[in-house]
């Protein structure tokens, strides 16, 4: 999905720009699904609805960004080597957009994959199962319009 900054700038809110086109992040404890799952249902990607992780893989792992155990298929994401901020980190990305989405840590044994996917709250919607994504993300694009 190649699209312009002027694309991306006329369909994301600023902060989702930040994040998801710049890989910024938001601050600790201030994004969307912090906690438990919303119910049955998908997390997608907010700049293009690529299904990225189902609830179930969801769990509060106290870092301040949502955490998920596994993503929903191995070709959801793209993985890449981060060494910014005097760190090294794996980082993610959506395969269909190339948006930031966070990084991804090998420190929950408790979790059947051993890994947390610390993920944008803001770089990812929640689709309850039986909606469709698409309509998920047009409401909230027209909600957010700047």
């Amino acid at each position: 999905m190649q699209w312009t900054d002027v694309q991306w700038k006329s369909v994301l809110t600023p902060l989702e720009y930040r994040i998801l086109r710049l890989a910024g992040t938001e601050p600790p404890g201030t994004g969307r699904y912090l906690d438990d799952p919303e119910g049955p249902g998908m997390y997608v990607c907010v700049g293009c609805g690529n299904p990225l992780y189902p609830s179930t893989t969801k769990f509060h792992s106290g870092c301040g960004w949502p955490s998920f155990f596994e993503e929903v298929e191995p070709n959801a994401l793209t993985i890449h080597r981060d060494a910014s901020h005097g760190m090294v980190r794996t980082e993610m990305r959506c395969a269909r957009c190339d948006g930031h989405l966070g990084h991804v840590f090998e420190d929950a044994p408790h979790q059947p994959t051993g890994k947390r996917h610390c993920v944008n709250g803001f770089a990812v919607l929640f689709v309850p199962d039986g909606s469709d994504p698409r309509d998920v993300l047009t409401e909230h694009r027209q909600a957010n319009r700047r």
